[in-house]
């Protein structure tokens, strides 16, 4: 899969996914740190990436967009903050919501549970 890891989580994250075998790529790395999240967004969509981020301002755009792309996946408080943890629960979880994120959702990894919502979210 293609990610595109935003500026709340850390750098290396997108490493440890792109060791995994991944195409992940970090907001710093492409220099669109310090843009808005509707340009992270666009970024995303145009490059045909999953945005992962613990930015819940992600959901809120996702509603206003009510488009059925990018997909992301959003590390809720509470679940793992390391980012190796946070690879270790992504990849062991990939498999069964990857049909998801290709077919457009949000990803809502909590400490419990995953929820998935599909795209468009209708407020």
């Amino acid at each position: 899969m293609r990610f595109l890891i935003d500026n709340a989580l850390s750098p290396q994250l997108a490493r440890q996914l792109s060791e995994a075998g991944h195409d992940a790529v970090h907001v710093r790395d492409l220099g669109i740190q310090h843009v808005s999240d509707e340009e992270i967004f666009e970024r995303a969509e145009r490059d045909g990436r999953v945005v992962v981020s613990a930015d819940t301002d992600f959901g809120t755009l996702l509603a206003s967009r009510r488009q059925r792309s990018p997909s992301v996946v959003l590390f809720r408080r509470g679940t793992q903050r390391r980012p190796g943890e946070q690879v270790d629960l992504l990849l062991a979880n990939l498999a069964a919501i990857e049909v998801s994120l290709v077919a457009g959702c949000i990803a809502v990894f909590e400490p419990e549970r995953i929820r998935i919502r599909a795209l468009p979210l209708i407020p």
